[in-house]
């Protein structure tokens, strides 16, 4: 043994891991997601893991939480210090859309399956390093309705693939916020939006006290306000609902005219699925229509699986020209890691190989690497054991390993290649340039 010093290994707190078993799962849930943005003609992006520093904090609420680059050998000068680590991936999509406006076909309809960095306290559904699935749609002057359908319908078509345990996607409009506080003569609206959006967290009491205290409201305004954030429903009559709280503003008729046409647009979707719930505010000062926040039924007390929303002018920061988009994020991170805390992850292969060919002998090593490669060329997945040994030994390597075959390739001259089949242990002689694994 050296004298070098050992670092015990341990975990950091918000960056998860899995073992290959479960990260094989991850992978599967990638690829489904992938394929379902591409089903609906989304292109792929991909934008560095940092940014320049005004560019995040652009986004003012969350700059605080970004982390930045230094070099622990920095020279006077280094611009590293002007880099961080995007916190979400709509800041770079911003970004994206303007530098290579010219270049793009719009409506530029992208998703982008990254890695997002936050300096927050970790805890159960946060996390420091963590995989969003974004998908947008953005255009010059105006992007039509018919998207703020579209998405939701996209994630519900995702999370009902993955299996996922009961969920709702919530769907609001602040449009219809907005204009019912206007309709009460509320000064200042969007401070009402912000008060709403912490009912999760405080309960309808405590946004009562914040209506009272902080924005002065009188008990009849905070009651309205309430009343709002009270109506829920899967259909078109939640129009009627909101209308019954006989507040009007023509703010407010065009926010329920957009909600009505998404909610008639998603009605065929199975009832519970996709929801309008009328305390969903989305706090961020740039949403200006449809809202979505998507939660798990049997968690409610956990964080969001899903939020988005219409913004008026995300990329304004960068180019002169007005670009609007609608957005929904998929938060597979938090997904997928709640499932795993909760057992509700069956672990996939710990290996990728279909095919373990052992080595006979060092004298016939050639003779298996040509085999793997003959199975390979024929797209079977096929794994070489990497040195010649006991033969039991090789075969407990590709039981512990999961690898449904064994090959055995002639271990003498003249005699035949032999498959062994692990689930039923049946062994038999196989042809390379024919042999197919079970469910190829």
């Amino acid at each position: 043994m050296s004298d070098q010093q050992i670092v015990r290994p341990v975990p950091i707190s918000g960056f998860p891991e899995w073992l290959p078993e479960v990260r094989t799962v991850e992978l599967h849930w990638l690829d489904r997601i992938r394929a379902t943005f591409e089903r609906y003609g989304f292109c792929s992006i991909e934008t560095p893991s940092v940014e320049a520093l005004e560019v995040l904090q652009a986004k003012g609420e969350t700059s605080q939480e970004v982390y930045t680059l230094h070099r622990l050998q920095g020279e006077p000068g280094d611009d590293a210090a002007r880099l961080g680590l995007h916190f979400d991936l709509t800041v770079p999509f911003a970004r994206y859309v303007a530098q290579h406006f010219n270049d793009l076909v719009f409506p530029f309809k992208r998703y982008q399956t990254q890695r997002v960095w936050r300096g927050e306290r970790p805890q159960e559904g946060r996390f420091r390093e963590f995989t969003q699935c974004d998908i947008d749609v953005i255009n010059p002057d105006q992007v039509p309705l018919h998207f703020d359908a579209e998405l939701p319908r996209i994630v519900h078509e995702v999370l009902t693939s993955l299996g996922i345990p009961p969920w709702t996607i919530n769907i609001n409009n602040r449009k219809v916020l907005q204009g019912f506080y206007e309709g009460l003569g509320l000064p200042d609206p969007l401070a009402v939006i912000r008060a709403v959006d912490k009912l999760d967290k405080i309960g309808a009491e405590g946004v009562r006290r914040l209506l009272a205290d902080d924005l002065k409201l009188d008990p009849g305004q905070a009651g309205a306000v309430l009343d709002l954030a009270s109506v829920r429903g899967s259909g078109t009559g939640v129009v009627d609902d909101i209308a019954k709280l006989g507040v009007s503003s023509p703010l407010l008729s065009t926010g329920l005219d957009e909600l009505g046409f998404v909610l008639e647009e998603l009605a065929d979707l199975p009832e519970g699925t996709v929801v309008a719930d009328l305390s969903i505010a989305r706090g961020l000062d740039y949403y200006t229509g449809t809202v979505y926040e998507g939660k798990f039924t049997d968690w409610p007390g956990y964080g969001s699986i899903t939020a988005g929303g219409r913004y008026a002018d995300l990329a304004g920061s960068f180019i002169r020209r007005e670009l609007p988009g609608v957005g929904l994020s998929i938060g597979l991170t938090r997904i997928f890691a709640k499932l795993v805390a909760e057992g509700l992850i069956e672990p996939g292969a710990k290996s990728p190989s279909r095919v373990l060919v052992v080595v006979p002998s060092d004298d016939r090593r050639a003779d298996a690497v040509a085999a793997a490669a003959a199975l390979r060329g024929r797209g079977v997945n096929t794994e070489t054991y990497h040195q010649a040994d006991k033969l039991g030994k090789q075969i407990r390597y590709a039981s512990r390993k999961g690898i449904p075959y064994v090959w055995f390739p002639p271990f003498e001259d003249g005699r035949p290649h032999e498959v062994k089949d692990m689930a039923s242990g049946e062994q038999t002689e196989a042809d390379l340039m024919t042999w197919t694994p079970a469910g190829a």
